[in-house]
């Protein structure tokens, strides 16, 4: 199996997971290559590459609806970044995390958890990128 830190490096395979997140929160049953290709404005070869890279790596599943192809958001695999990154995230909050107020409905559980984990991936990725600014003096 591919290293999952590999696969969710690539921007335009982050794009398309947080828009099956998106469209998973909004209730869809799958999203078609055409709907990823419409709304990211990328290629469709390109689209189906990242897409084979993300099914081959448990984070999108497919199914089939007549011709088309329906692909949703798996978020189990994340499960291993987000257990790679809580001891930074602890190590660099503690107890002084702060709070945020979620004043609109809340998610579905498996979106919410999704979302937590890209949240995290984020938080992670702003850190790397402040530290080595830092060490290059910038």
């Amino acid at each position: 199996m591919t290293d999952i830190f590999d696969v969710i490096a690539d921007g335009t395979r982050r794009d398309i997971l947080q828009l099956l997140l998106r469209r998973a929160a909004d209730g869809d049953a799958g999203t078609s290559v055409s709907q990823i290709v419409s709304e990211l404005g990328i290629s469709q070869p390109t689209v189906s590459k990242h897409l084979k890279v993300l099914r081959e790596s448990e984070l999108v599943s497919v199914r089939e609806d007549g011709q088309r192809r329906l692909y949703s958001i798996e978020v189990e695999p994340l499960e291993v970044v987000d257990d790679w990154l809580v001891p930074f995230l602890v190590d660099a909050f503690g107890d002084g995390a702060p709070d945020i107020d979620f004043s609109s409905a809340p998610l579905p559980d498996g979106a919410a958890h999704a979302a937590e984990v890209f949240g995290r991936a984020a938080a992670s990725a702003k850190h790397v990128v402040a530290t080595a600014f830092k060490r290059l003096g910038a």
